[in-house]
């Protein structure tokens, strides 16, 4: 039985008296339900963004995707990351080591991911903060050449592939710059969405 305080206005004293409600009574059981169809609603909205992301992969419209595409699909949705904790989410929801994963195994792993709000992003002040060190003539860009050795040979690298694919999504492609002032909001993703 659910016990919400009540107060009895028989009584004109200051104080009050807390009175038991059945546990079926509508003022004891609608904020839980509130609270339930909210989680709910918020569990349904992520399945949708987690399932289109993951469908937009599904060339062969049979609810797998190829490993490779995992990362991409996970980025898409707002998380990042490390390259061991990618590996280790890899390992969670892939086929017995096919190269392929389903997404009867991806959703429930990676709605926990959103849910728990895992592998956040960078904030974008620190991200620009980054790219200021990275530009040593405060040129306010940085070459395509310089980028892609910063990210195929520093930290945790990227495959050539990736590369190309950043560049090709964030880099001018007539002077070869990558404005990184311009292209911050690309990177980052608001947490609260």
């Amino acid at each position: 039985m659910t016990i919400k305080p009540v107060v009895d206005k028989q009584h004109n004293s200051s104080s009050s008296t807390v009175v038991p409600l059945p546990s079926n009574h509508p003022a004891a059981v609608r904020p839980n339900m509130d609270t339930r169809e909210s989680a709910e609603a918020t569990e349904a909205d992520v399945h949708r963004k987690i399932r289109k992301a993951f469908q937009a992969f599904d060339y062969e419209a049979d609810n797998t995707v190829d490993v490779r595409e995992i990362g991409t699909i996970i980025y898409s949705l707002g998380c990042f990351p490390s390259q061991k904790d990618l590996h280790d989410f890899i390992a969670e929801v892939e086929e017995d080591h096919t190269g392929y994963i389903h997404l009867d195994k991806f959703l429930p792993a990676m709605t926990k991911v959103l849910l728990e709000k895992k592998f956040l992003p960078i904030p974008e002040n620190r991200l620009l903060q980054a790219f200021k060190i990275l530009d040593k003539g405060t040129k306010g860009y940085l070459e395509t050449e310089e980028m892609t050795k910063y990210m195929t040979q520093e930290g945790e690298p990227l495959t050539q592939e990736e590369v190309e694919e950043m560049l090709t999504a964030l880099a001018d492609t007539e002077k070869n710059h990558i404005y990184y002032k311009d292209v911050i909001s690309q990177l980052t993703i608001d947490p609260d969405i």
